[in-house]
């Protein structure tokens, strides 16, 4: 009696326990689930602790209410230029009505894979293989806009739609690489021929800056260097010209006569004779001539006037060189002392009978007197011949 009314007890204890475990549903967060009573829908219980009638309600589905992510295998897609491609695709969707995907669709997860391809094909089939490869995003625009109408009635809303990616065949994909290899190598060339062009052109102008540059220096020192001759040129013809002119007006301030012209010839005889090769020279007539008129003034006197006053001086102009003002030319003074110094010497060299005191008293006359004296017998120094016109009386 006692061991079967403790069976009995056993038996309560696990009558309610089963009770309380049908009775009793919990329902995880984001989750659905689909209630029905003797096969039909009764109700959906939310997430959390839910009670239902046991052994007459039944929780036939659980659905997930979470975003979903479900990746397709590739799909063979015949492009509109007559090219098979694979394509790969990701549908993100999210079951919105959990009554309507469990009554309205069998297998939506299937149901949305087929209508994917479908819509796939559809749509690259009216592209061409370029097209397809540049037009991800008008693909998934179309597949997504195409798969929420679909997929509305089932529950389900689809919120992208991505191409993981786009396979041509083999042979395609070496007749891209071809294709790509040899435009990468045109636009090398391009690229490398216009900086060829670039360097040549300025080379080409840096030459040319050079050569303008060259031949404006070498012009501007043509311009210097002729400016600097002519210059030099001007000068000397000038030096020349003053030397000239202040010869001439020495040899006409000391009126030379026959023998000082004597004289000149005899002081050129060395140089007739110079030279180890000259044996034999001929003397001209002119000196045999000179010379007996060096002879008669030195003994006779004659020929010679008394009045050594100088005639009158030839005006050749202004003896000064066209030089700019304020130059003084040290060159021009020693030529002009030079000149005097030859002339007072050949005057000297004329007058052999003059005596050393004269010389020295007319070399430093402070009053610009005759030079070498007075002589003592009242004579011309230079010996002027008294036919001459404008000399005075002779012996």
């Amino acid at each position: 009696m006692g061991t079967a009314l403790l069976v009995l007890l056993l038996l309560v204890v696990l009558f309610v326990v089963v009770m309380l475990a049908k009775t009793v549903r919990i329902v995880p967060q984001a989750r659905a689930a689909i209630v029905e009573r003797f096969g039909k829908y009764k109700g959906t219980l939310p997430a959390g602790l839910n009670i239902v009638v046991p052994f007459i309600d039944k929780v036939r589905y659980l659905i997930d209410l979470r975003e979903q992510v479900v990746s397709f295998p590739p799909q063979p897609v015949i492009t509109e230029d007559n090219l098979v491609v694979s394509i790969d695709t990701v549908i993100y969707f999210q079951v919105t009505d959990p009554v309507a995907a469990t009554y309205e669709i069998a297998n939506y997860i299937q149901a949305v894979e087929q209508l994917t391809m479908t819509t796939l094909r559809n749509i690259v089939g009216g592209m061409d293989l370029e097209q397809t490869l540049t037009s991800r995003e008008e693909i998934n625009n179309g597949l997504r806009g195409v798969l929420d109408e679909a997929t509305g009635k089932w529950g389900i809303r689809v919120n992208r739609v991505e191409i993981k990616g786009i396979d041509p065949p083999p042979s395609i994909k070496d007749a891209m690489e071809k294709q790509m290899r040899a435009d990468r190598d045109k636009r090398a060339l391009i690229l490398s021929a216009e900086g060829q062009r670039q360097s040549a052109i300025l080379t080409a102008e840096g030459n040319k800056q050079s050569q303008i540059l060259n031949a404006e220096g070498d012009r501007e020192s043509q311009i210097l260097r002729a400016q600097a001759d002519r210059e030099a040129a001007i000068l000397r013809a000038q030096g020349e010209g003053q030397a000239i002119q202040t010869v001439f007006q020495a040899i006409h301030d000391g009126q030379p006569d026959q023998s000082l012209l004597a004289y000149q010839y005899l002081q050129m005889m060395p140089k007739i004779a110079e030279g180890s090769a000259n044996k034999v020279w001929v003397i001209p007539s002119e000196i045999t001539k000179a010379m007996e008129g060096l002879g008669s003034s030195i003994h006779e006197i004659a020929g010679i006037p008394k009045d050594a006053t100088p005639r009158k001086r030839v005006d050749m102009g202004s003896t000064e060189p066209l030089l700019p003002r304020g130059s003084d030319d040290p060159e021009t003074r020693a030529t002009s002392e030079a000149v005097q110094q030859a002339i007072a010497e050949a005057e000297i060299a004329a007058n052999p009978g003059k005596s050393a005191r004269s010389l020295d008293v007319g070399t430093t006359d402070p009053a610009g007197t005759d030079p070498l004296g007075a002589d003592p017998l009242g004579t011309d120094p230079l010996g002027t011949d008294p036919d001459e016109p404008g000399a005075p009386a002779g012996q």
